[in-house]
């Protein structure tokens, strides 16, 4: 999964269990279901990335997916887009010891953003509902481009009730897919809403 960058996937595991339960970005509860739950659940997502992909990832907070996705991926380059200062501090503080250079922090909320910044590929998971997630993420794209949100068994209730909001956005029928079945005991469920042809 991480080729020749595992041993800087150690290190972000490593940050996650000290500094990042220390600065309040994840409970001590998650320690033992670091790699399985939260890391190697969201790598698996770059599968679905085109080669050179240009991916904001909305409300990193803990860097899932942003750095987990930008260390497994290191021919896409990643924009972290996170509000809270502590968060940003704590992702500044980890891209920097890792060295990587796809990585981009910015402190904004996502709709400071809107015109400033035009993706390919916008990724978010726990932020929020479909529905409420479509404003914050589908800007991004500038017309062109698609959303890949990690969702879990809800998915499906989701897309139903953001019906009306996936028609104003113009989006395509969201694909529900499944990554990761090969390497994780439970895959990565990751809702796919496109917008416009694509780049």
């Amino acid at each position: 999964m991480f080729g020749d960058r595992l041993e800087s996937a150690v290190r972000f595991v490593d940050h996650l269990s000290s500094t990042g339960i220390e600065w309040g970005l994840l409970g001590p509860r998650e320690v033992p279901r670091l790699w399985e739950r939260h890391v190697l659940n969201c790598a698996v997502v770059g599968d679905l990335f085109a080669e050179g992909a240009l991916v904001a990832d909305v409300g990193s907070g803990a860097g899932l997916p942003g750095l987990a996705l930008a260390l497994a991926r290191p021919d896409s380059q990643f924009i972290l887009i996170e509000p809270l200062e502590r968060r940003v501090a704590w992702l500044d503080m980890v891209v920097e010891d890792l060295g990587l250079e796809n990585v981009d922090v910015v402190r904004a909320r996502s709709e400071q953003v809107v015109g400033n910044i035009a993706v390919d590929i916008v990724t978010a998971r726990a932020v929020s509902a479909l529905k409420s997630l479509l404003p914050l993420t589908v800007p991004l794209l500038q017309g062109s481009g698609e959303l890949l949100a990690i969702k879990g068994r809800s998915a499906d209730q989701e897309i139903a009730a953001a019906a009306k909001t996936l028609k104003r956005f113009k989006c395509s029928a969201p694909e529900i897919e499944t990554v990761g079945a090969d390497l994780l005991d439970e895959p990565t469920t990751v809702v796919r809403v496109r917008v416009g042809t694509g780049r």
